[in-house]
């Protein structure tokens, strides 16, 4: 079992979302683990790699013995997509094979991407091409600001476009009072929902319930 975590942008919070869903896993008897299959901006050592795998290996002993740079396979210390940050070829099969051996040792394999859906990897080979790939359903993360509607809606298309089974989040950490004045009221009469609890996303995820 695979999630993998993406947003409309970057900053949006993967990362944090990423970390309760591994003790939302956790707390319902499931061994969590995580694979970012790229970091970039890395200086000595991947900052949200090196946080989620600390906790997952809390979470999970099997992952004790298992060392970052396979949690982290590709780390480049240019802050800026992988297609301009990267100073050698990024293998998609090797990631692919990667996320299989690590899906080995958990219940839930937590996936977390590089920035937003369309980030390139290549000309021509995108981050919604990376779920594809790693045949993943996904988590869409949209944060709560001015202007996250025509992000929300354009992130959904995509995954819609590739047939990537899908949910969405609210991160709601921006613009909380004004959020529900200017953005819910969209998202409660057009799309059905305003999903602000990361347990209930999480409980429809695992019943299979996914767009």
């Amino acid at each position: 079992m695979r999630l993998f975590i993406t947003a409309t942008n970057t900053g949006v919070g993967k990362t944090h979302v990423s970390a309760q869903l591994a003790k939302l896993a956790q707390s319902q008897g499931l061994q969590p683990g995580y694979f970012k299959p790229i970091e970039t901006g890395v200086a000595s050592s991947p900052n949200d790699g090196s946080k989620l795998h600390a906790l997952c290996q809390e979470l999970n002993p099997n992952l004790n013995d298992i060392p970052l740079d396979m949690v982290v396979p590709y780390q480049f210390s240019l802050p800026a997509a992988p297609f301009v940050a990267k100073d050698k070829e990024i293998d998609s099969d090797f990631l692919a094979q990667r996320a299989e051996e690590l899906e080995r040792l958990c219940d839930i394999l937590i996936i977390e991407g590089a920035g937003g859906l369309m980030v390139p990897i290549e000309c021509d080979f995108f981050m919604v091409d990376l779920i594809q790939k790693l045949r993943s359903p996904a988590l869409l993360v949209t944060p709560s600001e001015l202007g996250c509607i025509n992000h929300t809606l354009l992130s959904l298309e995509a995954l819609r476009r590739r047939n990537i089974p899908h949910l969405w989040y609210v991160n709601l950490y921006k613009d909380k009072e004004s959020f529900f004045e200017v953005t819910a009221p969209f998202y409660e009469r057009c799309l059905g929902e305003v999903p602000l609890d990361l347990a209930s996303v999480f409980d429809r995820y695992r019943h299979g319930d996914l767009a």
